[in-house]
């Protein structure tokens, strides 16, 4: 990143292709894949028994996005039928760190998050009540 890139000492991810590379691996189901391929090399259908709610169809867009940018391999081992195995590459496993301590974080502050959660939208609905002129905010949620 060149010193034009910089404003005020922060990075402009939007001013460079910084954003493009941050939307692969920042997106749940990248996370997910390089936290599970981070145990080793896995096949296709380990993966999504692995990976809670993942569907067929975003296992293989999210695996050939990674593969794309160098994060992951993909070998098909010439069988009947074919197997074939993914797992990171050198360049991936430098994210792994990263990626299972935000892991980590956010499952270790579920509690905290739900918790504001609720607390937010019971002020919304109180604030939305109002403006309304309702003296009791909806049960709607």
């Amino acid at each position: 990143m060149q010193a034009a890139d910089m404003a005020d000492g922060l990075v402009r991810p939007s001013d460079c292709r910084v954003r493009e590379v941050l939307d692969r691996v920042g997106d749940k189901w990248s996370l997910y894949v390089i936290e599970v391929l981070g145990g080793g090399t896995r096949r296709f259908r380990d993966l999504r028994r692995m990976i809670d709610g993942i569907s067929q169809r975003m296992l293989t867009v999210t695996l050939r996005g990674l593969e794309r940018d160098g994060l992951v391999t993909r070998t098909v081992h010439p069988t009947i039928p074919p197997q074939v195995e993914y797992a990171l590459t050198p360049m991936g496993r430098t994210l792994l760190d990263t990626v299972c301590t935000l892991l980590r974080w956010a499952d270790d502050h579920l509690p905290e998050i739900d918790a504001a959660r609720a607390a937010y939208d019971r002020r919304a609905a109180l604030l939305d009540a109002s403006l309304n002129g309702d003296s009791e905010p909806s049960r709607q949620a």
